[in-house]
């Protein structure tokens, strides 16, 4: 920490404890033991960009570590920009392998850190659903679930927005959500801090 920095009263950033993703596939088998939620597969980062060719090369470098996955069936990662200026990499995985989901996730937060843009990380979640009803006039409708998890804090919240693009959030379901994975995963327990997260991708 340099002189500025302590004059300014600005503090080291704190290192990103990265292997709490690992968590991520024992929630997976909880979710869908307890609730049926099982995972699509899909995962996202989610990072502040930065203009300049350094990150744009780590960019580059990023994509070709995932799209050099065999395992992957040729579906490459993708990369979009949200209406609030950040940038998601979406990654994709055969649904049933949760860890091999997760290893991505890792593996871009590990280069983006490695690269000196730990700052710009905010936060990567994994994807859950649970299948469409059988009888829809039941009034059980299919359900969308998310595991963020936010680096800054080094902790998970669930996100269920209610399919239909109404920007409408299933706060039963994520408070039931969150009893259930006490024991799985860091949840984070300000609830003002359980930011949703609308057109992301995979939702």
């Amino acid at each position: 920490m340099g002189l500025w920095d302590v004059i300014l009263g600005r503090s080291k950033p704190v290192r990103p404890d990265l292997d709490q993703l690992f968590g991520l596939p024992s929630a997976a088998i909880t979710l869908e033991a307890a609730l049926g939620l099982t995972p699509t597969g899909e995962g996202a980062v989610c990072f502040a960009s930065v203009e300049g060719g350094a990150f744009e090369q780590l960019r580059q470098d990023v994509r070709a570590l995932l799209d050099a996955d065999t395992h992957r069936g040729g579906v490459p990662v993708e990369f979009s920009r949200d209406t609030y200026g950040y940038t998601w990499l979406l990654s994709r995985q055969p649904p049933g392998d949760a860890a091999a989901l997760v290893n991505d996730l890792h593996a871009v937060n590990t280069a983006l850190q490695d690269g000196g843009f730990g700052p710009q990380l905010l936060c990567s979640l994994m994807v859950f659903r649970s299948p469409r009803p059988q009888q829809p006039e039941a009034g059980v409708g299919e359900r969308v679930l998310a595991l963020i998890y936010l680096y800054k804090r080094g902790t998970f919240y669930p996100f269920a927005p209610v399919p239909g693009g109404a920007e409408r959030r299933d706060n039963a379901l994520e408070l039931q959500v969150r009893s259930l994975l006490t024991d799985d995963l860091r949840i984070e327990q300000d609830l003002s801090r359980w930011f949703p997260v609308w057109g992301a991708p995979g939702l």
